[in-house]
């Protein structure tokens, strides 16, 4: 997350009009303790929803393309004196669509999409983005709902996409949790960190119970109603 908050403007500041850059600018301006970031919606309802699972926004301050949970976005938020947690004022979403290039545009870009499948060693995040395994990150696999930030250059004079790696868009360590639900070779840790044990990386001989506490590293992914996936296990205190 705090790489999120310290992202600077330039990136969008490429892909918006004018007059809502002077929006920006005179909103941050105004006020030092207003940040931009960019982020995906992971929750969305009728009147309100979550970016990152941590900052709230209400539907009265997104712009005019409709939101869903996925969905990119870039935001202004401020931080709420009292809680300490962040709250969006403004949330604009962040169109799908690819810039047409000219011949001489070759440089590097970054996408972020969710994977849809992996077949004969090749990644679709949809049905005209999909790399080999050769450019993703050496130690990981990528698995279906796995949240990927791709960088990427257009092959010259087209809309067409040339990718050149691969990695999760966010991964973090989480300590001594336990499992809280298992059944065959899926599984749930802490209510909110969906595991498969046919992608999983554990210690020799270590097979996972219910209420093990364990440590794990995780991608964020789309997985039922989790938002993240365990890729490796280290069991902290064994169920007896």
């Amino acid at each position: 997350m705090m790489r999120l908050l310290n992202r600077v403007l330039a990136f969008f500041r490429r892909r918006r009009q004018p007059a809502y850059y002077a929006q920006q600018q005179s909103l941050l301006q105004g006020d030092p303790s207003l940040q931009t970031v960019q982020g995906i919606v992971t929750s969305f309802c009728s009147d309100y929803g979550l970016i990152d699972e941590s900052i709230y926004f209400s539907t009265d301050v997104s712009g005019h393309l409709p939101l869903k949970v996925g969905q990119k976005v870039t935001a202004v938020v401020k931080e709420d004196k009292t809680s300490h947690k962040l709250k969006a004022i403004k949330v604009d979403a962040i169109s799908d669509n690819f810039d047409v290039a000219g011949p001489s545009d070759s440089r590097i870009r970054i996408l972020v999409g969710c994977v849809n499948r992996i077949k004969n060693d090749t990644v679709y995040i949809d049905k005209k983005i999909y790399f080999s395994l050769d450019i993703v990150s050496e130690g990981f696999m990528p698995y279906k709902g796995d949240w990927l930030e791709v960088e990427y250059s257009l092959l010259p004079g087209t809309s067409k996409i040339k990718t050149h790696s691969a990695k999760p868009m966010n991964c973090k360590h989480v300590d001594k949790v336990y499992i809280t639900w298992l059944q065959d070779r899926c599984g749930v840790i802490d209510y909110t960190i969906f595991f498969t044990l046919d992608s999983l990386k554990l210690p020799v001989g270590y097979i996972p119970q219910p209420y093990d506490i364990v440590s794990v590293v995780v991608v964020e992914s789309v997985q039922l109603c989790c938002t993240w996936r365990a890729v490796s296990m280290t069991p902290v205190q064994i169920l007896s």
